[in-house]
């Protein structure tokens, strides 16, 4: 079902079965099936009841983070998120995300040995490998991860690695696992740093000005949503930090104050 409506209204107001538990994973999570009028879709459910209490991220839940970064998605208009909501379940109230199926014969990001950055790939890093080896981290040079890289920024991803993109066959990429975000402290960590430091691409300028906009205007359906899931202050530093971003009119660089890396990369 391609409907993008139609998956609303099943991933919303359908009877959700388990099918089974998603591992490893930091926090329950189950993948599942909604139902509703002979129509299904298959998710991914995260009950509030099964995070694990983060010391640095006190306020709100994860599964709100996670709605939260779907309602940014939608606003700047770039589809980086699958359709989130927070909704009942059978373990309680939670995170519901549609399922996006990855294609495995894509990787847009990988891990290469060092001096064979593949063509259409930009450099992160070099390490070794876990038999000492030496490799780079890489990532696609595509306009689908670089959006995904800006907005990273702006909802300030403390946990972009490498599993947490999907590839999709037609060259869209998804990102999933938005559950440590918007902290009001600087806390990118992200494998996609390729574009660091170069100048913003116009149209994902203008993108963020519409954003700030909207962020700006206290009776927007956008601030009301984002009201009901984060806290005042991080709604604030979300405002914040977009307009400096665009104002900078440049991708950001690691702080220096905060491992610029997730551990594990993927």
């Amino acid at each position: 079902m391609d409907h993008p409506r139609d998956e609303l209204a099943v991933l919303t107001g359908g009877e959700l079965e388990l099918k089974g538990r998603i591992l490893p994973a930091s926090n329950l999570t189950f993948f599942g099936e909604v139902s509703l009028d002979q129509r299904s879709v298959r998710c991914v459910y995260k009950p509030v009841t099964g995070e694990r209490p983060l010391w640095d991220f006190p306020d709100g839940t994860l599964a709100g983070r996670e709605v939260a970064a779907y309602t940014v998605s939608e606003a700047l208009g770039w589809d980086v998120v699958p359709l989130t909501v927070l909704r009942d379940g059978p373990a309680g109230s939670g995170m519901v995300q549609i399922w996006r199926e990855p294609d495995p014969d894509q990787d847009p990001i990988d891990i290469v040995p060092v001096g064979s950055v593949p063509d259409g790939y930009r450099h992160v890093l070099d390490a070794v490998d876990g038999a000492d080896r030496p490799v780079s981290l890489v990532h696609e040079d595509s306009a689908p991860l670089r959006r995904m890289a800006v907005f990273d920024a702006v909802v300030n991803n403390a946990d972009r690695k490498g599993g947490h993109v999907l590839a999709m066959t037609d060259g869209h990429r998804f990102g999933v696992d938005h559950g440590v975000t918007f902290h009001i402290d600087d806390k990118l960590r992200t494998v996609l740093w390729g574009w660091a430091d170069e100048a913003l691409d116009p149209a994902d300028g203008q993108a963020l000005e519409a954003l700030i906009e909207d962020l700006e205007d206290a009776r927007s359906e956008l601030a009301g949503t984002l009201n009901r899931l984060l806290a005042a202050e991080e709604v604030r530093a979300l405002r914040t930090r977009s307009r400096r971003l665009l104002d900078a009119g440049r991708m950001p660089l690691p702080s220096g104050q905060w491992p610029a890396i997730p551990w594990p990369a993927f």
